[in-house]
């Protein structure tokens, strides 16, 4: 069974879920969601932008907590970026904060969907993140890479993607060549913005490029069948042509 509790938080504040491991945390994976462009609605648990997260939380949860991987779900304050106020960069940051106070000095691991996705990437310069995993991210031609630099980045893209744009997802892996450590650019096959398709992959890929790695990181013994899906990343002769 998976460890969750909240962490406890002020009036006004983001929220977390924290599961995986509890003590001898040697990193953390924070998962971010999607939202809107603009409102300031709150988030509730029962919107579906946090819900479509817990499969990916669960699963670094399974993956990485015996071996020390502490994964914490944000549950943004509103549901909106709200143009300059950039709402969910500030919760991601917020929750980095945390982070770093509870675990100093132990590796980060950022995944997000759509606008968490958008806050993945630019949360990216914090000190302790190591890799990103940004799903169907909500970019823009100037979105800017220099939060990537030194970090390992995995952007997943559905190629019908109607909400967010396919194109400004590659552009930006393409930008962030020679900034970021690494980069793999992966065109998902008819899939959509919300991940209806080809769940496994969505899941298992971004998932598994993380607990590498974490593990990779740490030294942890993290279990061969959690890192199996992310074989082709480093077996595709050109990271940002890769499609599944």
């Amino acid at each position: 069974m998976v460890r969750q509790e909240n962490f406890p938080t002020s009036p006004g504040e983001p929220s977390v879920v924290i599961g995986g491991a509890g003590a001898g945390v040697r990193g953390v994976a924070l998962v971010l969601h999607g939202g809107r462009a603009d409102s300031l609605d709150a988030v509730r648990p029962q919107h579906l932008s946090p819900l479509r997260m817990r499969p990916f939380a669960a699963l670094l949860a399974a993956g990485g907590g015996t071996q020390g991987l502490a994964v914490w779900s944000l549950r943004n304050r509103v549901r909106g970026w709200n143009g300059t106020d950039q709402s969910a960069l500030k919760d991601a940051r917020w929750a980095l904060d945390r982070i770093s106070a509870n675990h100093p000095g132990v590796p980060v691991y950022l995944l997000g969907h759509s606008m968490g996705g958008r806050a993945a990437l630019a949360a990216a310069e914090h000190p302790q993140v190591r890799a990103v995993a940004a799903l169907a991210p909500w970019l823009e031609p100037s979105t800017p890479v220099t939060p990537v630099r030194g970090r390992s980045v995995l952007i997943m893209h559905g190629d019908v993607d109607r909400w967010t744009s396919p194109r400004a997802s590659l552009s930006f892996a393409q930008r962030a060549v020679g900034v970021a450590r690494d980069v793999h650019y992966v065109r998902m096959l008819r899939a959509g913005h919300f991940m209806a398709r080809r769940i496994p992959v969505w899941h298992g890929l971004s998932t598994s490029f993380l607990l590498r790695h974490f593990a990779e990181d740490t030294g942890a013994a993290v279990a061969a069948r959690a890192l199996a899906p992310s074989d082709p990343l480093y077996r595709a002769p050109n990271p940002l042509g890769m499609t599944a």
